[in-house]
């Protein structure tokens, strides 16, 4: 009955107002969930196997090289900060942050001395709200730092491919020896190729303005063998993979130990604009999504398209194509933000009768949205993953 009173109600302003039967054909946009309230302190904070964890939030973290500005009034669950990539018309952008870990010969080194031949790393993306003229080419890449000229001995990049993401996998050995002498020696780096890019659009018009999770993996070879590896997962997909790779050859003098976020578009960007980072994690193992608490709280895109938003709806599943749904919303009125519970929704399927999600899981989200004309848009896919809280 709920819902039905809430379409007369939105049918009847629609009336009221005598908006035109065109409008009222009109779908409203489909949104997708821009972020979710994390469990704050992270445990990934004290996590032995992270190298470095910054979510932009707190004093700023001694990079060996940052530019550009952390910005407040864009953060991963609505509050704190992010690493700002602004790009003015017709410019390459500005904005990055250098770690420098392990056995690097030069920097401001973490963790100092340690030897890394297999390292993840982590961010959250989020373009502007219509967002133009695809990757802006660079994002982030891993290296070896071998010398304090920056002579590099292996590269992970992770860069653009039109709207997609590729992995673009470099060595700057031959045999047992760097033949690099500098940072970026492209007449002596050897490419080992970028195909397939991404499925997912990360730099597409449509996933533009929401939060999206990146992360990426490095393993070097075993020293004269070919079994290095490269991947990268999108919204907790694996989407793209380098197997049997010839990083080092045969050197084994230093390991992974510098990773970068980038700025850098070739091109310029075709207008001003502006890309946000946050949630930065390094670390020995898999990190995957941000981890929340049971209830979490959900945070919606604001309401695109002809006249006002008069509810939405959010289910929760606890996998990627929604065939284990677990929580169901109400029909929510209530502004973009929603705690899980029961209170504004229902538990289902193997949580029927329950109060909070199951501990230590990943759950993916989808919803959608009404207009005040009463139609509905289409769900979102399966987006925005989170991790719950161990239980105490």
């Amino acid at each position: 009955m709920r819902k039905l009173e809430l379409l007369a109600c939105c049918l009847g302003v629609v009336s009221a107002l005598g908006l035109g039967s065109a409008w009222a054909e009109t779908l409203p946009a489909t949104p997708r969930i821009d972020s979710l309230v994390s469990l704050r302190p992270s445990p990934l904070e004290t996590d032995a196997a992270v190298i470095w964890y910054d979510d932009f939030d707190g004093p700023q973290k001694q990079y060996t090289e940052s530019q550009g500005r952390i910005d407040t009034s864009q953060g991963f669950g609505g509050s704190g900060g992010s690493m700002l990539n602004f790009y003015k018309k017709g410019t390459r952008g500005v904005g990055n942050r250098k770690v420098f870990f392990g056995d690097s010969p030069t920097g401001k080194v973490v963790n100092r001395g340690r030897q890394y031949d297999e390292i993840y790393w982590r961010v959250y993306v989020k373009h502007q709200h219509g967002w133009t003229g695809g990757g802006p080419a660079k994002l982030s890449r891993a290296t070896s730092i071998v010398s304090p000229t920056w002579a590099q001995g292996m590269i992970a990049h992770v860069w653009s491919s039109g709207e997609a993401l590729t992995l673009d996998p470099a060595t700057g050995v031959r045999g047992d020896s760097v033949v690099t002498t500098k940072y970026n020696d492209f007449g002596n780096l050897k490419w080992l190729g970028n195909r397939p890019a991404s499925s997912f659009k990360l730099h597409s018009t449509e996933e533009s303005g929401r939060w999206v999770c990146v992360e990426a993996r490095v393993k070097l070879n075993t020293p004269g063998k070919k079994d290095g590896l490269n991947q990268l997962w999108i919204d907790g997909r694996l989407e793209a993979e380098r197997t049997n790779l010839d990083w080092r050859g045969n050197y084994a003098k230093h390991g992974i130990n510098a990773v970068f976020l980038e700025t850098y578009w070739n091109r310029g960007s075709p207008v001003t604009q502006s890309r946000w980072i946050d949630n930065f994690v390094i670390s020995t193992k898999l990190i995957g999504p941000v981890i929340c608490p049971r209830n979490p709280v959900l945070i919606k895109t604001p309401y695109r398209g002809l006249g006002k938003q008069c509810a939405w709806e959010v289910e929760i599943a606890a996998d990627d194509v929604g065939k284990a749904t677990v929580w169901k919303s109400n029909l929510l009125t209530i502004p973009e933000r929603v705690e899980v519970g029961e209170d504004t929704g229902c538990f289902v399927g193997p949580l029927s009768g329950r109060k909070q999600l199951d501990s230590s899981k990943i759950y993916h989200i989808r919803v959608r949205q009404q207009s005040e004309t009463g139609k509905w848009s289409a769900w979102s896919l399966w987006h925005q993953p989170f991790k719950t809280a161990e239980s105490p």
